[in-house]
Formats: structure tokens, C-alpha cells, sequence
């Protein structure tokens, strides 16, 4: 095994994808978990990817790990004797989580603890970053800072709480210095397309090869949200390892507000072929917070990070990406 290596859990998911061809431009050896592809813990673990390891980097050492074994988790723990950890992996997705309640409960709290029972156990306590959530806070109408209240409004909600509460007990407790990122919307190309800017760049690509009608289908456009070129959230997790404080949350996101029917439109106004956009109720939402918008400034204050990527140069890789995937189904 690799020890003292980066540990990455999620690794093959969507924003870990990102983290790991971030890491890998450094010269600590980096080890990414993934989940078995034939365990027998039925989970809904949408880590917003649509990758498999095998079509991924091969210069990190994968490894077949479940975080809801905990026998698993700790063996590997042991046998990796990481340098730090990014915990990426979980149940990631809003929506979804008030079907698959007990899922969204195991993938974020339970594989959570079983993470930092492995860490103690094997007697290590490298820094480990949590990809914890923005949508613990309570709705405001302004940037929300790290000290407004917290008044999670759904099942991921609640879990990515108990997560963050489950961190800090270890931070105050067994001395581990866990890093603690309330990470805001992150979209960008390889996001699964069950996530709206994902969805959105997919359909208009599908209209532009005559695959489907030139009509958008989308739920809420009212909704107003910080959106963050994964890339640029990436970053934010390096630079909250280097030198963030332990326990304490930090906002990752750019503190731009853009509406979802901006977004749309933003969309449309680049695409090859005129589309018409129609609301489908069906696709509301239970529970859906009117905005959702951070302030970095604490993250910047003690980082230095920065968002780089321009919204529309996301949109534009995001439309390239799609029409890429498109052409290849056809």
C-alpha cells in the first residue's frame, strides 16, 4: 500500500474526479476509494458523476471501498496510514433524498462515522476535509455568512448537519482537525445530468442533433442560487487543507446570485437551434429554499482563494461536453 498517501474517498464522483486531477499535479501519491461495484449494502450514492473507475486516471492507486462496511473501512484505513483525507463521497443529491431517506442517512452520516473510526483506530490524525452543505442554513435574502442560523429543510439537509456535528466531535474530541466545507452549488462538465445545469446543457445538446423537440422541460425557475465552476470548489478543498482552521465552516462558493431561469436562458441564448422553454409542476420540488447565496469572505480571508472560472465559460464547457456525449450516442 501507499503510506502517507492523499486519501480521497468519492474519487471517482464528480467534483472528485476534479480534486483528483488537482492533486495529482503535486508530488504526494494519491489513493481514491471507490464504491464496489457489486456490494450488497443498497444505498442511493449519487456522488453527481456519471464515471466509472475504469474510465478514469490511472496514475493514483484506486481502491474497492465500502463506507458502509465498517470493517472495510477501517482495513483500509490501516493499510493507507493517509497524510490527509478529502471526504467527497455520499449521497449527494436534494431531491432524490426524500425518496431514498435511509440511504441519504447512511451514505452521508453513517459512512461519516465509520471514516473517523477507521482514523481511530489506526492511531492517525491527518487533516480531513468534509464536503458538508449550504443547505443546512436557514433561507436568507442575502449572502448567507458562516454565523447565520441553521434550519436544514430537507432529508440531505439534516444528514449533511449530523455529518458537520460528527466532525466537529472528532475535531474536539480525538484531535483530528477536520476541515469543515459548507460547499454551495458546483456544476461543470462530467456532473450527472439529474442536476439542473447537467440536465439543461444535455437537453440543449440532444435539440441541436434533432434527438429530441426544441422544448426546455424544467421544474422551479424562481429559485435564485450561487453556482461555482467545480473547478474553482476544488481549489477552494486544496486551499482549506493548506491552512483553513480545524472545526471551523467555511462557505465555498463565489457569492454570485444568478436565478434558474437566468441560467436557463443563459443556455438558450447559445444554442444552435431556437428552443422554447415550458415549466412542468411535476418536477417542483417538496421543499425548495427561494435563494441560496454565500459570502466567501471568510474563506478568502483565510486562504486566499479566489473563484477564477467565469460563469459563461462554464456554460460553454458544459454545452461542449454534452454535445461531445451526444454525438458519441449516435
Amino acid at each position: 500500500m501507499m503510506p502517507g498517501a492523499i486519501l480521497v474517498t468519492g474519487a471517482a464522483g464528480f467534483a472528485g474526479r476534479h480534486l483528483v486531477d488537482l492533486l495529482t499535479r503535486q508530488s504526494t501519491p494519491v489513493v481514491g476509494w471507490h464504491r464496489p461495484r457489486n456490494t450488497r449494502i443498497s444505498r442511493n450514492h449519487n456522488s453527481g458523476s456519471d464515471a466509472s473507475p475504469a474510465t478514469l486516471r490511472d496514475d493514483i492507486h484506486w481502491m474497492s471501498v465500502e463506507l458502509l462496511d465498517r470493517d472495510a473501512v477501517i482495513d483500509a484505513i490501516a493499510a493507507i496510514q493517509p497524510s490527509a483525507v478529502y471526504h467527497l463521497a455520499g449521497s449527494a443529491h436534494v431531491a432524490q433524498s426524500w425518496q431514498y431517506t435511509l440511504a441519504t442517512y447512511q451514505g452521508n452520516v453513517l459512512a461519516m462515522h465509520h471514516l473517523l473510526v477507521g482514523l481511530r483506530e489506526a492511531r492517525v490524525t491527518p487533516r480531513v476535509l468534509v464536503t458538508c452543505s449550504a443547505t443546512v442554513y436557514a433561507p436568507q435574502h442575502r449572502p448567507i455568512t458562516e454565523t447565520d442560523p441553521l434550519a436544514p429543510a430537507s432529508p440531505y439537509a439534516t444528514s449533511k448537519l449530523a455529518q458537520e456535528m460528527l466532525s466537529r466531535r472528532a475535531c474536539q474530541d480525538d484531535g483530528i482537525p477536520t476541515l469543515i466545507a459548507r460547499s454551495f452549488n458546483h456544476i461543470g462538465p462530467g456532473q450527472d445530468p439529474s442536476y439542473v445545469t447537467a440536465g439543461i446543457a444535455r437537453q440543449v445538446a440532444r435539440i441541436e442533433a434533432g434527438k429530441q423537440d426544441p422544448v426546455l422541460t424544467l421544474g422551479n425557475l424562481e429559485p435564485k442560487r450561487d453556482l461555482t465552476d467545480v473547478r474553482d470548489t476544488v481549489r477552494a478543498y486544496v486551499a482549506m487543507m493548506a491552512t483553513a482552521t480545524p472545526g471551523v465552516p467555511y462557505n465555498v462558493c463565489s457569492g454570485r446570485q444568478l436565478s434558474i431561469g437566468g441560467v436557463v436562458e443563459t443556455f438558450v441564448a447559445r444554442a444552435k437551434t431556437p428552443i422554447r422553454i415550458v415549466q412542468d409542476p411535476s418536477l417542483f420540488r417538496p421543499s425548495d429554499t427561494p435563494v441560496l447565496v454565500g459570502d466567501p469572505a471568510r474563506l478568502t480571508a483565510d486562504t486566499g482563494w479566489t473563484p477564477q472560472v467565469p460563469f459563461e465559460q462554464t456554460v460553454d464547457e458544459l454545452l461542449d461536453y454534452w454535445r461531445d456525449r451526444i454525438r458519441q450516442e449516435l
